[in-house]
């Protein structure tokens, strides 16, 4: 852990150094990426030692099926393989070496890495076989029209801003910013030809890198001094469970969880910050003219605190790894889409049975919520009082059923975990089935507009408005030129 710490300390520093020294104005996309995957490969056997050659393989190999089995099917086999050797080092590591320890392991980099490779692979085929009209508006977005070459491909997968904790990048902004194309602007006037008298200003993230770092600090400073004094295994302690209120009981299991959260808030924050500093994760300009850096940010801290729904919550949380399952999962799922969905999410995760239990609880807890959100929510929106009550009610039901779900994905293993459950009687396991029964949930063609409550927990909303501030090949210099809008973000937009 403090070698992770030190390595992105190091990271935050030579993202100045490289957005100062090495900007893309000053030098060429190839320094460009021989620096950062060099960077990166560094940090990673620092940290690591030689187990950071894992990454180099995973990648070496993915790279190599590319090449090898053509675009019409290397998109299957690479994210076999991608999944398969990072479930092979995860078995490895957690049933051979040290099973139950939360030290900065390699298989967490191995997860990013595994992301980006089977993003890509998709990206490509979607790119280079699929035709464009049957492609949906953020997969025509995010579509690679050639393959990468080695050293791009290795920069994608291993650069120093990325390679410890992420968050995962689509390759078209990461190549974008590489090539210093992220803040130009493509201005048209009335009549279609290029204004040329308006040149754009390459914004700085000091005050966003700013921000993050203090988030971070805080962050840190809660999970060093609170977190360690309410542990999440107390709630199976059997003298607590013996003479606990069940209103202390549920108030302790919220406020375990949430005092669970900042160290993956100070981990994704920082990771965050990484990317900013070096330049990268500009998303254009609010409506205020204020620079939003968060392209590839992870989470939204107070949306997640204060969330009142699950798809709420999960909106919110590790947002790069929900859009990766929604676009190589959830979008080419030909049956049980959420399931599938899920299961793919526990896979990635790891091996330990905790990880299974949470995201198989998870799929009851989505469609049930979801159930009720169709069913009985609109009865409640009418009236502002009304709405708040509401409001404060699903607030304090959303907060314990996540805590209640996510129990044994910090236990780990399965007999604390039943222990938990069976403490509660199974009690939310049994209401969400009792809601699946009473409630009608709907069926509709995915991604029809009309239904919305087909969407996967992640909201559409978020996928549309990446796809809205973000451009691969330009970004739009100010919140008054929705005109400057490339063509697939307008028909996102549309859809």
């Amino acid at each position: 852990q403090v070698n992770f710490v030190v390595c992105q300390l190091f990271a935050l520093l030579a993202a100045v150094w490289f957005r100062t020294y090495l900007h893309s104005s000053k030098t060429s996309p190839f320094i460009r990426h021989v620096v950062a995957t060099l960077l990166g490969l560094y940090l990673a056997l620092f940290c690591f030692g030689w187990y950071a050659l894992h990454f180099i393989i995973q990648s070496g190999i993915s790279y190599y099926i590319m090449i090898i089995i053509g675009v019409e099917n290397m998109h299957k086999y690479c994210f076999v393989f991608a999944l398969g050797y990072l479930t092979v080092c995860q078995i490895t590591r957690v049933y051979i070496f040290d099973y139950g320890q939360y030290s900065a392991d390699f298989s967490g980099p191995m997860m990013i890495i595994t992301q980006k490779i089977t993003s890509l692979a998709f990206e490509i085929h979607d790119g280079m076989f699929r035709k464009n009209e049957d492609l949906t508006p953020s997969q025509r977005c995010l579509a690679v029209r050639r393959m990468p070459s080695l050293l791009e491909y290795l920069s994608y997968n291993c650069n120093f801003m990325g390679i410890l904790a992420g968050p995962l990048c689509s390759y078209k902004d990461y190549i974008t910013f590489i090539e210093g194309r992220s803040y130009q602007l493509q201005q048209s006037e009335a009549n279609g030809k290029e204004d040329t008298k308006y040149e754009q200003t390459d914004p700085s993230p000091n005050i966003a890198v700013a921000q993050k770092l203090l988030i971070c600090g805080l962050s840190l400073l809660f999970h060093m001094t609170i977190t360690k004094t309410l542990p999440v295994e107390y709630n199976i302690d059997d003298n607590f469970r013996a003479t606990a209120s069940l209103p202390v009981r549920v108030f302790y299991l919220y406020v375990s969880l949430m005092a669970a959260r900042p160290k993956y808030y100070f981990a994704w924050t920082l990771a965050d910050a990484i990317n900013n500093a070096a330049g990268f994760g500009f998303r254009g300009y609010d409506k205020n003219g204020i620079t939003r850096w968060d392209l590839i940010s992870n989470l939204r801290i107070q949306q997640i605190e204060f969330s009142t729904s699950f798809k709420m919550f999960l909106d919110n949380w590790n947002i790069q790894t929900a859009l990766w399952l929604k676009r190589v999962c959830y979008e080419r799922a030909t049956f049980s889409p959420t399931i599938q969905t899920f299961i793919l999410s526990a896979i990635w995760h790891g091996v330990y049975p905790g990880y299974y239990l949470t995201f198989l609880t998870g799929v009851l807890m989505t469609l049930a919520a979801r159930a009720i959100r169709n069913n009985i929510r609109h009865y409640f929106v009418e009236s502002p009082a009304v709405k708040l009550c509401y409001d404060i009610v699903t607030w304090m039901a959303t907060q314990v059923a996540i805590s209640y779900t996510v129990v044994p994905f910090v236990l780990l293993s399965v007999k604390p975990s039943f222990t938990f459950y069976s403490s509660c009687y199974f009690c939310l396991h049994i209401a969400s089935i009792l809601v699946l029964l009473v409630f009608p949930l709907k069926r509709t063609q995915k991604g029809s507009k009309k239904h919305e409550n087909i969407q996967p927990v992640w909201s559409k909303k978020l996928e549309e408005e990446n796809l809205l501030q973000k451009n691969n090949y330009s970004t739009t210099n100010n919140s008054f030129s929705q005109k400057q809008e490339i063509t697939c973000r307008y028909q996102a937009l549309k859809q």
